[in-house]
């Protein structure tokens, strides 16, 4: 039976998670029927405008996704769920998000592609908010009152139409993954070319991923000045992510230029079908692996591992030397990755890594000194959740030279964290240690 079958006849009782996508129109009243036990509602790729007055029935909501509905503005009857901590109204044509209409207990918000041209002052009292994904916008500006978002750690603004950034944004203490690519205030000084590519040099074979920009497919690239190339073909699909616009995705990757811990790009597709973009990319060796796993409905910002994920001592060494000399690598280009994630690096077993997906990646003046040092502080930020997973996660040492390693990159973990941003180091610092440490390893 399809599950709104199932709901009208009351099969669905004492469920937590309710998926409902059947060209809705109203929000069907049996949802109510669940109210003791239902935790998270997905009524995504429906029709639907409006909720009902009485949503706060459903008192151990915690969870509600509405994206790709017709909704023109965010319903005020959220404010009746206190228990919401995520609400996502991804895709739809939301213009008005009025004050004082979301829970105070949000801690991961998705306003992603909507055409709103402002937020409200009230999204200050949000002060457990930790994402908000706003990329895909027409706001000019964010309120002040934002600043007392004092636990927000990612916030995507690409596709937007901000002039500048608010001052206040590098004074957030935990603030790690920032994406504000497609903006007026974004400097596009990124430059560098790679060479263009016929589509007709190219052969496509198995899938190799796909993400919300776009699918990557081994290949063989076949050129009358070479022989047939093995390499990985990305297509973009064109549309805005989360992240941002794939086109800047795309422009990140080329003017990011070649380094032995960065996936990078060979070469642009031209003559795609159906006009569409794309990249010719290192193709990673097989006996790479994903170092992570994206967060979590729980962990919200956090990657989350496979259990009994360890690393020797020596392997969080070199994956951390390898990362910070990528990041570094980029802002010596001007450009911030924005999301720098365990997830986003490909590692093999002898602990060699790789940085991939320019997805949030932004650029900056490298002129400004003093706005690029609090861009990257804010991305060293995120360097210091990344040492701290893997630190976490740990063999513990027992030779003396292991537990000095330990403990310095410990410190260094530690000073990434300062929740002062000026406190931190840059990562041109974080090399100078980390060679130290190597020096004496």
């Amino acid at each position: 039976m399809e599950t709104i079958d199932l709901l009208r006849s009351g099969q669905l009782q004492g469920i937590k998670r309710l998926d409902l996508a059947a060209g809705l129109t109203e929000f069907p009243i049996e949802i109510f029927d669940l109210a003791d036990s239902l935790e998270i509602l997905n009524l995504s790729d429906n029709k639907l405008r409006s909720l009902p007055a009485d949503l706060g029935r459903l008192h151990d909501l915690k969870i509600i996704f509405l994206s790709n509905n017709d909704f023109e503005e965010v319903p005020e009857v959220l404010a009746d769920c206190p228990n919401l901590s995520m609400v996502s109204f991804k895709s739809n044509k939301i213009r008005v998000l009025g004050e004082n209409v979301l829970p105070l207990n949000v801690r991961w918000l998705i306003l992603t592609d909507n055409q709103l041209e402002r937020l409200p002052n009230s999204i200050g009292q949000l002060h457990k908010l930790q994402k908000l994904m706003l990329a895909g916008n027409q706001l000019r500006s964010l309120p002040d009152e934002m600043a007392a978002c004092q636990n927000l750690e990612l916030i995507r603004l690409a596709a937007n139409r901000l002039e500048s950034l608010p001052s206040w944004l590098f004074t957030l203490p935990r603030l790690s993954w920032l994406a504000y690519a497609g903006n007026p205030c974004c400097i596009t000084n990124l430059s560098a070319t790679v060479a263009t590519i016929p589509w007709a040099e190219l052969t496509l074979a198995d899938t190799l991923g796909e993400g919300a920009s776009g699918v990557i497919s081994k290949g063989v690239w076949q050129s009358p000045a070479q022989p047939p190339t093995a390499v990985a073909i990305k297509i973009f699909k064109g549309a805005i992510t989360s992240d941002g616009s794939p086109a800047d995705e795309m422009n990140a990757c080329i003017a990011a230029g070649g380094h032995p811990h960065l996936v990078g790009a060979l070469g642009e597709i031209i003559d795609c079908p159906d006009d569409r973009s794309g990249l010719i990319l290192s193709l990673i060796p097989a006996d790479y692996q994903n170092l992570g796993n994206p967060p979590s409905l729980d962990s919200c910002t956090r990657d989350t591992y496979a259990v009994n994920t360890s690393f020797s001592i020596e392997t969080v060494l070199r994956i951390t030397i390898g990362i910070a000399s990528a990041v570094a690598h980029l802002h010596t280009q001007g450009i911030m990755h924005g999301d720098l994630y365990a997830h986003n690096i490909l590692v093999n077993e002898s602990g060699h890594s790789l940085l991939g997906d320019f997805g949030a990646a932004s650029s900056y003046d490298l002129s400004d000194k003093i706005a690029g040092a609090a861009l990257e502080r804010s991305e060293v930020r995120a360097f210091g959740c990344l040492l701290e997973d893997l630190l976490e996660r740990a063999q513990v040492p027992s030779a003396e030279a292991d537990k000095q390693i330990f403990s310095r990159l410990n410190k260094l973990q530690q000073d990434c964290l300062q929740t002062i941003p000026a406190a931190r180091p840059l990562f041109i610092e974080i090399d100078r240690i980390l060679a130290e440490i190597t020096t004496k390893e």
